[in-house]
């Protein structure tokens, strides 16, 4: 019998734990979670009437492993749709929501981009080459590839609604990595929207997003319920681990927890990576400042709830704030529009999101503090001038990973020194894929991983940042393949 010890409770313990005892199903698994509930971010919340979402807000459909999970647990028919009438996305520009470009012809068509800006936008095809060797930001891409204006309006705000952070400091090539792809392929944005079009291969339209937002009925919250009362007794919440002693002249872990130690040959840390620092400090300072360098941009989920003859009739996703444009919060997305049902009868409901690279204190603010920025901002920006009959706020101090430059080789420096821990492996969001999706593609690799001994085969790896784990036949940082989009996250996907 094989024992494994996972330290993480969120989507990639839980979905890790469940790939394995379908592999093993004689696999002795003991999954830790210091908090009182499993799930991590992808919990919901029931008040009042309203649904709300404290992490992902959905998946995107077109993600297979996703799909097949929810098949294994037999959620197939609590799937939930996001309504047709929520496809359009807007962003708010000079004092208004404007429509969100979609397609070539609306970027010419909007009002987002003065005649020079869209005049260099045309330009794309015939923008410089990048440096092969070089890690280039999201912006300096987005600069050298569309212009200036562009990137500063539209850029600006699918990183602020995608990862809270700043374009400025995430790495094309780590945060990014379809879009680098894309350009090395084909040489230009437009080049690429051609071939794939050709191809009829949607999801490859840059900037498009594939697959259709979905959800559960009850919302998010019952993909990982399902999973943790399906691992029965293996998962014990309220349970922290405060500390990883290595084998010493044997092949045994032991996680010291708060009811006392767990010894397995095999450990998994499923936590962020701030976490795992702190595990693994006592016997490798190296890699522990490695993993205690990648930083998370703190949020504040505030979801509010108004009647709708205050709101009005909200018909769409939602809308992403430029940092330019004056708002605090990032955006806002409109949950009674996207799903149904979210709110009571007559009213609706708003999750916004506050914070981020370039706001991380407003996280520290009192509720009512919160309220009242989030409130003058939606008066601002949709004319809504009551104050919200109901209000709930979650905080994420350490939200968001950030994929900044230098992300990819310090994944390489991380790989080398894991080598020298056999039967230490690291997994979650805070190295190759910030999404749901991603983290549950990730899960049937690691579990093969562990349970062979061999690395995890991978059908795409992007070239952002491989990770060579074959060596000696030992895995240790697992590769994530081609990361999903960040679709699914905390933050706000509007693009």
């Amino acid at each position: 019998m094989k024992r494994i010890v996972i330290v993480g409770g969120g989507i990639s313990g839980l979905s890790i734990a469940w790939a394995i005892q379908r592999l093993d199903p004689v696999a002795d698994i003991v999954l830790l979670e210091h908090s009182d509930f499993p799930g991590g971010h992808a919990r919901t919340i029931h008040d009042r009437g309203y649904t709300c979402e404290t992490g992902p807000d959905g998946f995107l459909d077109n993600a297979p492993d996703t799909l097949r999970l929810v098949d294994e647990l037999g959620l197939r028919s609590r799937l939930l749709r996001s309504s047709d009438g929520a496809r359009k996305r807007f962003i708010y520009f000079k004092g208004r929501l404007r429509p969100a470009p979609s397609s070539a012809g609306s970027f010419l068509r909007s009002r987002l981009l003065t005649i020079a800006g869209k005049t260099r936008l045309l330009c794309e095809p015939f923008a410089r080459a990048a440096d092969a060797n070089a890690d280039e930001s999201i912006d300096g891409f987005a600069e050298r590839r569309i212009g200036r204006e562009a990137a500063n309006v539209l850029i600006d705000a699918i990183v602020s609604g995608v990862f809270a952070g700043d374009a400025h400091a995430l790495s094309i090539r780590a945060a990014l990595p379809r879009m680098w792809e894309l350009e090395r392929a084909h040489g230009s944005l437009f080049a690429a929207l051609v071939a794939t079009r050709r191809s009829r291969r949607k999801e490859d339209v840059p900037g498009s997003p594939a697959g259709t937002l979905t959800s559960f009925i009850s919302g998010m919250g019952e993909l990982t319920a399902a999973l943790a009362r399906q691992l029965g007794a293996r998962v014990r919440t309220g349970e922290s681990a405060s500390r990883l002693i290595p084998p010493d002249g044997t092949r045994t872990w032991r996680v010291t927890s708060t009811t006392g130690n767990h010894d397995a040959p095999t450990v998994i840390l499923a936590e962020p990576s701030h976490h795992a620092a702190q595990l693994v400090s006592s016997f490798d300072p190296s890699l522990a400042s490695e993993l205690a360098a990648i930083p998370a941009a703190p949020v504040a989920v505030v979801s509010l709830g108004y009647d709708r003859s205050v709101a009005g009739e909200l018909k769409g996703f939602g809308f992403l704030a430029p940092r330019s444009q004056g708002l605090q919060i990032l955006g806002a997305l409109w949950e009674s529009s996207i799903y149904p049902h979210r709110a009571p009868g007559g009213k609706v409901l708003l999750r916004v999101i506050i914070g981020g690279a370039h706001n991380p204190q407003a996280v520290e603010a009192p509720d009512a503090v919160l309220v009242r920025q989030v409130s003058d901002d939606l008066r601002t920006s949709m004319g809504i001038s009551a104050a919200p009959e109901f209000t709930r706020i979650v905080r994420h101090r350490r939200g968001i990973p950030q994929y900044n430059l230098g992300h990819t080789a310090r994944l390489q420096r991380i790989e080398q020194l894991c080598a020298g821990h056999p039967g230490l492996y690291l997994a979650g969001n805070s190295y190759r894929g910030v999404s749901l999706n991603a983290c549950i593609a990730d899960a049937a690799r690691v579990a093969t991983a562990v349970i062979t001994g061999q690395a995890a085969a991978s059908d795409s790896v992007p070239q952002g940042g491989t990770l060579d784990v074959e060596e000696r036949g030992r895995p240790r940082l697992i590769p994530f393949g081609n990361p999903q989009r960040p679709t699914d996250q905390i933050g706000l996907d509007l693009h």
